[in-house]
C-alpha cells in the first residue's frame, strides 16, 4: 500500500497557502501513523516531492487530495483521469457542488460540504513558531547620498534576513510617505514593539526598538560610523556594526545575541538610562526657558 499526496501545492500558481502545507503535514502524520508509505506530489516553489505528471500511477493504491477548494476545473479532471483505478480520498475540502451533483471520492472527510462541516486541518498543526524580525532599512536620506556604505549595509541585513528562517517585517519609520501605509508615530512604534528583534540601518530603528526594550542589531550605514553607531554607544548597547567593517558573521552572531533573554534585559535597561539622561536634558531645557521668561518679561515692564 503508497498513497500519493496532492493538493494545490502540487500545481504551479494555483495558489497554495500556508494553511495548505499545514494540512498536508497533519495528513503525512496520520499516515505515518497507519504505517502507509507515501510520496508527495509538489510543484515549484516547493521542492522535496514528486512530480504527479511524471510518476507512474500503478506505483500508488491510493490518491489523497488535502485542503482547499474542490471542483470540476479541467486541471482536477485531468489529474484525476491520470490516476484512474486508485483508491480516491478527500481530505479538509470545501467541495463546491452538492455531494448529490459531483463527488468523485471513495472516502470524503470534508471540510465543509452539503452534507457536513469540520475544523480546518492546520488546527492540528504543529509548527515551531519563528522569531519576528522587524528590517527597518535607511533610504534616500540626502545625508547618504552617493554613500556605497549604505547599499551595503542593507545588503548585509538582507543576507541575514535571507539565510534563517525568521519571519521579515519591513518596517518604514518615514511618515511622509509611508511603504507600509503607516500614518502616526504611535502605529509606528506600536508594530516595532511587536517585533522579538529589529535589525536596522536607521538610528530611529535603533532608537524605537530599544525604547520598547526589543534588542536590536544595527549597522551604521556611513564608514568607519555616525549617528547610528554613536546614538548605540551613547545609551550602552553593543549591538552595533558599522557598513565598511561588519561580517554577515558578525550579523549573524548579533541576531543570536539578540534573541536571548539576556540582550532583551539589556535593550530595557538602554532605555531606562536613555530616561534618565533626558531628565537632565529637559531640566537644563526648562531652566533655560525659565530664566529667559524672566529676562523677557522684565524688557516688557521696563518698556
Amino acid at each position: 500500500m503508497k498513497a500519493l499526496v496532492a493538493g494545490w501545492f502540487s500545481f504551479e500558481q494555483m495558489g497554495a497557502t500556508a494553511g495548505d502545507l499545514y494540512a498536508r503535514d497533519v495528513l503525512c502524520g496520520w499516515l505515518d501513523r497507519a504505517g502507509c508509505s507515501y510520496d508527495v506530489a509538489l510543484a515549484p516553489p516547493f521542492v522535496g516531492g514528486v512530480e504527479w505528471t511524471r510518476v507512474e500511477p500503478d506505483k500508488y493504491s491510493h490518491l489523497i487530495f488535502v485542503c482547499g477548494p474542490f471542483g470540476r476545473s479541467w486541471m482536477v479532471t485531468q489529474f484525476l483521469q491520470r490516476f484512474a483505478g486508485r483508491h480516491l480520498v478527500g481530505v479538509n475540502l470545501s467541495m463546491l457542488e452538492p455531494l448529490e451533483i459531483w463527488n468523485p471520492f471513495d472516502l470524503l472527510l470534508a471540510r465543509d460540504s452539503s452534507a457536513a462541516a469540520r475544523p480546518d486541518l492546520s488546527f492540528l498543526a504543529h509548527a515551531p513558531r519563528v522569531p519576528v524580525v522587524g528590517v527597518v532599512l535607511i533610504d534616500s536620506q540626502p545625508e547618504y547620498a552617493g554613500n556605497d556604505a549604505k547599499q551595503t549595509a542593507n545588503a548585509a541585513i538582507s543576507r541575514v534576513v535571507a539565510s534563517r528562517e525568521v519571519c521579515a517585517v519591513r518596517i518604514d519609520t518615514r511618515l511622509d510617505i509611508n511603504s507600509g501605509g503607516l500614518r502616526t508615530p504611535s502605529e509606528v512604534g506600536s508594530l516595532i514593539a511587536k517585533m522579538d528583534v529589529v535589525l536596522t540601518t536607521r538610528m530611529h530603528g535603533l532608537v524605537l526598538a530599544l525604547k520598547n526594550g526589543v534588542p536590536v542589531v544595527a549597522v551604521d550605514p556611513v564608514a568607519g560610523g555616525a549617528k547610528v553607531k554613536r546614538q548605540a554607544e551613547t545609551v550602552g548597547w553593543p549591538c552595533v556594526f558599522t557598513a565598511d567593517s561588519a561580517t554577515d558573521r558578525q550579523l549573524l552572531q548579533g541576531l543570536e545575541f539578540c534573541l536571548t533573554e539576556d540582550a532583551r534585559t539589556q535593550a530595557k535597561q538602554c532605555a531606562l538610562r536613555a530616561a534618565r539622561v533626558l531628565e537632565r536634558t529637559a531640566e537644563d531645557f526648562l531652566s533655560y526657558m525659565r530664566s529667559t521668561g524672566r529676562t523677557e518679561s522684565a524688557r516688557e515692564v521696563s518698556r
